[in-house]
């Protein structure tokens, strides 16, 4: 049935970081750190590799600056901040990484292309398949990412139920999106942000990742045009 990918996938991300903090509470501050840092090399790999899969690469530098243009206008990033703080203050007051998590967790969890297609095809045939593959990813990653960011991370499950399934209803209208070339673009163009994500992971450099995902949205017009 429609939406069920995304109950699954909800259901892996409270899985995962719930794993992830009971271990997380058993590991001294240094495992948690190089934890981190592991995932934050893998989040590179997988950015990497997505990356490489456009074939017009100056289309991706141009959604990501209109994209962040965009995002900075609206303040995506301090939206997103402002929803972790809020739940933080209801939930998690002694939390000293909770809207680190929460923020990383959800552009991690939302912004690659089997969330898409996944949710497109869930939506449209009722082919859930994609998404349960992406529940088994994104439990393994809650997992490292609570072991060392805590209880935040349990709360992008409520990003993941509302970016999917908003994707999911809306899918008989965003069939047309689903062209092979799109995908390579918007999956090339989220690959950008999750690099961003992995240089945080590392410790090396921290960007307003949540004001660049309208390129995720410039992405489809622009390879339109191109092609």
């Amino acid at each position: 049935m429609p939406f069920q990918g995304t109950l699954v996938n909800v259901v892996a991300v409270l899985v995962g970081g719930s794993l992830g903090l009971i271990l997380g509470d058993r590991l001294p501050d240094r495992f948690k750190t190089i934890i981190l840092s592991a995932l934050g090399l893998g989040t590179l790999l997988i950015g990497i590799k997505l990356s490489v899969l456009t074939e017009h690469i100056g289309l991706v530098i141009v959604a990501l600056v209109a994209g962040a243009v965009t995002g900075t206008l609206l303040d995506l990033e301090g939206r997103l901040e402002g929803v972790g703080r809020r739940l933080q203050a209801r939930f998690a007051r002694d939390s000293r990484t909770f809207v680190t998590g929460f923020v990383s967790a959800s552009l991690l969890f939302c912004v690659g292309p089997m969330t898409v297609v996944g949710s497109i095809q869930d939506g449209t045939i009722g082919d859930a398949t994609l998404l349960y593959a992406k529940s088994v990813l994104d439990g393994f990653a809650a997992l490292a990412l609570a072991a060392g960011l805590g209880v935040g991370v349990l709360f992008a499950a409520l990003t993941v139920l509302i970016v999917q399934g908003g994707i999911t209803a809306a899918g008989a209208g965003l069939v047309d999106v689903t062209s092979s070339v799109v995908i390579n673009e918007m999956s090339a163009t989220g690959g950008a942000l999750i690099l961003g994500i992995g240089l945080y992971l590392l410790d090396i450099k921290r960007l307003p990742l949540a004001n660049f995902l309208p390129a995720l949205v410039y992405i489809v017009p622009l390879t339109w045009w191109a092609n």
